[in-house]
């Protein structure tokens, strides 16, 4: 019979608790809470740095419940920073621009009744804008007989950088992450995160990869036989070379290999690299080539000449 009234005291106990700290929730009260910051509409010539203010402390009126709501849930507010002001070398949102922007977000409950500052300072700073271009660090191994038909190709091949003018003046490039790829023999193409200088702390990018492709052909070698140009040689001498044709080694794909001859090919020795000297050899250099050709490569690199006076 005591137990029982025990539990009955301690039930009413209860209840009359409860009921005296719902009562005490419904009551106005004043406190103050933190808000977290989240800025917006950022003028296109202004950047945020690093160390903006990112929370604000506000003296707020509201109801128990409210205050409960406050404590369990992630409070923030919208900063719209279209109407910040410059005033002497500072951008600043006076107390009234701020309280007016967040009464607007905040419910018809609460009541804002001031903050903890006069104003607020947001760390922003005149923004530049360049474009770089985008270097591959890439490393391409292949099939025998396979290269790489023409240039690596890029898209996009350059980036548009926006920050401090002292900071992205040093910018010259910007490069990939390195790529391996190896046993090639078909094309290829690859999506590839770039690597921003760590130094750029305040600057931001347009995108932050590019892709990377390339056109993959078989290719052969044909050797081509050409005649010897002689240049400078003394007014009123004939120049006679031993040989007077030369082996070229040209390396192409196929198709390529298919529309090359001779003619496209010029190979020249220069008497003035002599300087004065009696000597009777000269070293030749190719002119003139195939454009997009993988490689041309002389078969000897120097002939013999003699002088005879016409």
């Amino acid at each position: 019979m005591n137990k029982r009234k025990v539990k009955v005291f301690s039930l009413f106990l209860i209840c009359s608790f409860l009921a005296w700290f719902l009562s005490n929730l419904s009551e106005p009260y004043e406190s103050r809470a933190n808000f977290n910051l989240n800025y917006k509409n950022l003028p296109d010539t202004l950047l945020l740095g690093n160390d903006a203010v990112n929370s604000i402390e506000a003296k707020i009126r509201t109801s128990g419940f409210q205050f409960l709501y406050y404590n369990f849930s992630n409070k923030r507010v919208d900063v719209d920073l279209s109407q910040v002001e410059y005033r002497n070398g500072n951008y600043i949102l006076t107390e009234d621009a701020v309280k007016k922007q967040m009464e607007r977000q905040l419910s018809q409950s609460i009541s804002l009744i001031d903050l903890d500052r006069d104003q607020l300072e947001v760390n922003l700073y005149q923004v530049a804008s360049k474009e770089v271009p985008i270097k591959a660090d890439i490393d391409l191994q292949f099939k025998q007989n396979y290269i790489l038909n023409g240039d690596l190709k890029l898209s996009p091949d350059k980036i548009l950088v926006k920050g401090p003018k002292a900071e992205i003046d040093t910018l010259t490039a910007i490069y990939t992450s390195k790529v391996e790829m190896t046993d090639l023999s078909s094309d290829f193409s690859e999506n590839v995160l770039l690597v921003f200088p760590k130094s750029l702390n305040n600057s931001i990018f347009a995108t932050n990869r590019t892709n990377v492709s390339g056109k993959v052909d078989k290719f052969s070698e044909k050797v081509f036989d050409i005649p010897i140009q002689v240049l400078n040689f003394p007014e009123g001498y004939k120049v006679n070379t031993f040989p007077n044709s030369i082996t070229v080694l040209c390396k192409a794909t196929i198709d390529q290999l298919k529309t090359i001859t001779s003619k496209d090919f010029e190979i020249v020795a220069d008497y003035k690299q002599l300087n004065g000297s009696n000597g009777n050899e000269l070293f030749l250099e190719v002119t003139k080539k195939p454009e997009k050709v993988h490689g041309v490569r002389l078969l000897e690199n120097k002939i013999n000449f003699v002088l005879e006076q016409e």
